[in-house]
């Protein structure tokens, strides 16, 4: 199967996934091996679709499988520092974004391109979070993990299309790395969500991957408790963007909705399907999904069987990774309460996986990301040189900014970040403190 190898034409506007010619699957793709690349082309980064990213970056349109095993294509996007040499020898890091949406709009392939209409994409603010890998010299790849239809909450299938890009990133000529190239995951909520699910089938579907450690910040744990406490809260609208997200997958979930909700409430399913999550949090904060039933109320729509099903089958931790966790979580997280993660955390380690629970008192959901992004790039530095990882332990600490590198570490990420945001080259560095060791889950070197 041939590959085409587009270049973007310099100036024009990235088309919507749903209308660009480069996501649709050949005629003879379902017959290609999972992971295949069917297609390529080289792409503009932007920060905000403003500020031009001196990266190198690639979008790789390959095979891989929906929720049941269905054949289809995905996308990633594969970048390295600009001016790299592709054939240097360098670890690979799978960044999962926090899509969070149903919308095509969201999807990283499409708002990290320069001139791309995205404003309330989580992708383009995790950007600034993936320039810190890049400036240690690691290749990165982003696949868009909610596939084309934006399935928001779905299990499974984010894995698969995490690991079957991992496996067209390796397989991409251009890029030359060798098939036991050392690979980390790492992502956050929503995108802690999708690393789970990939930590949690590769073991079954890639034993190939050369995984040396996977990063879950906030991983949502349970979606059942997550929506019922979000429901009528200040963040409503994520648990009306899950629903939205899951109708397309379960019919059973389908019949209840076209059973019970009202007029009004399928107008906003259908509008939260259009709808970016900085938005959709905006427009129906404290709103309650049972004002739009007719005659029952959502905890007892839950409760039905066919719900519980549905909920035991998006329910993270019943499969066990066999690379080591990092795990890190914010105490007074009002997002995602921390029960549900402790969980999810109880589930593996009960599976018999090696975890590194980090409880974090004093952040929140939205600062947790920033304040553990230099310990977590540590951490995975730590597992790509390959030094020993520690017995599993829970920690509560009263901030991650006092573990390793400590203020050292956020100076370095304030750095990185001052650099995208003045669209200057990310240079090429190593942590010598990443080499020898963290005190976070990991043992230091003699």
């Amino acid at each position: 199967m041939g590959i085409a190898d587009d270049v973007v034409t310099r100036g024009s506007k990235p088309l919507l996934p749903s209308a660009d010619p480069f996501y649709l699957p050949p005629d003879d793709s379902a017959n290609a091996v999972p992971g295949t690349v069917l297609r390529s082309r080289t792409v503009e980064i932007a920060q905000f679709g403003l500020i031009p990213q001196q990266v190198t970056a690639w979008q790789l349109l390959y095979r891989s499988n929906d929720l049941n095993g269905a054949p289809e294509t995905a996308v990633t996007t594969v970048f390295l520092p600009y001016g790299s040499d592709p054939a240097e020898p360098r670890p690979l890091l799978a960044f999962q974004c926090a899509i969070d949406a149903v919308s095509e709009h969201c999807f990283p392939s499409y708002a990290l391109r320069r001139r791309a209409r995205a404003l309330g994409s989580l992708s383009q603010l995790e950007w600034l979070f993936v320039a810190g890998a890049l400036a240690r010299g690691w290749a990165v790849t982003m696949a868009d993990h909610e596939g084309m239809r934006g399935a928001f909450g779905a299990p499974r299938e984010p894995g698969y299309r995490v690991l079957d890009g991992i496996r067209a990133t390796l397989g991409f000529d251009r890029l030359g790395l060798p098939p036991q190239t050392p690979v980390v995951l790492w992502g956050y909520s929503g995108g802690g969500m999708a690393s789970s699910w990939a930590a949690e089938m590769a073991p079954i579907y890639s034993p190939e991957l050369n995984i040396a450690g996977a990063a879950l910040g906030s991983p949502v744990g349970d979606f059942r408790a997550a929506v019922m406490r979000l429901n009528g809260g200040w963040f409503a609208g994520l648990a009306l963007m899950v629903i939205a997200g899951l109708v397309p997958l379960y019919p059973a979930l389908g019949a209840v909705v076209d059973e019970q909700t009202t007029p009004e409430g399928l107008r906003h399913l259908d509008r939260a399907a259009r709808m970016n999550p900085l938005a959709i949090v905006m427009r129906f904060a404290r709103h309650s999904v049972d004002r739009y039933l007719r005659t029952d109320t959502l905890a007892n729509l839950l409760a039905r069987p066919a719900m519980q099903e549905m909920l035991d089958d998006v329910r993270l931790g019943m499969h066990t990774p066999a690379c080591p966790l990092l795990v890190v979580q914010a105490v007074h997280d009002q997002i995602i309460h921390v029960d549900d993660v402790d969980g999810q955390v109880e589930r593996y380690l009960a599976g018999g996986a090696r975890v590194t629970y980090l409880r974090d008192r004093l952040s929140e959901h939205g600062s947790l990301m920033p304040l553990s992004t230099p310990l977590v790039l540590d951490w995975l530095a730590a597992r790509i040189a390959g030094l020993p990882v520690e017995e599993s332990s829970t920690k509560t600490v009263w901030t991650v900014v006092t573990s390793t590198p400590g203020p050292r570490g956020q100076l370095a990420s304030a750095a990185t970040l001052l650099r995208v945001l003045l669209g200057r080259p990310l240079r090429a560095r190593v942590r010598r403190n990443a080499l020898r060791g963290s005190d976070i889950g990991g043992q230091r070197a003699a």
